[in-house]
């Protein structure tokens, strides 16, 4: 059964609770989306880092119930 977008942005907002979370359904199948995270409490991580912790928030859902993720991420400006 898909994810709603709403529950994966529900997901990432309780993890990283700072977090301006952008979610697109890229293929209109609730399947594949696109996730675009920004929070200050990625300064100072690696990309790969940053995108552990966004990977961490969902859970262990991908590859399950979230089939696809395109993920960005990225540090507030001025930060």
């Amino acid at each position: 059964m898909p994810m709603p977008a709403t529950e994966i942005e529900q997901l990432i907002r309780s993890a990283i609770p700072d977090a301006e979370v952008t979610i697109r359904d890229l293929a209109g199948d609730g399947d594949h989306y696109a996730a675009r995270v920004v929070s200050a409490s990625f300064a100072g991580l690696s990309r790969v880092r940053q995108h552990q912790k966004v990977y961490a928030a969902l859970g262990g859902r991908m590859g399950g119930e979230l089939h696809a993720l395109q993920l960005e991420t990225a540090v507030p400006q001025g930060e």
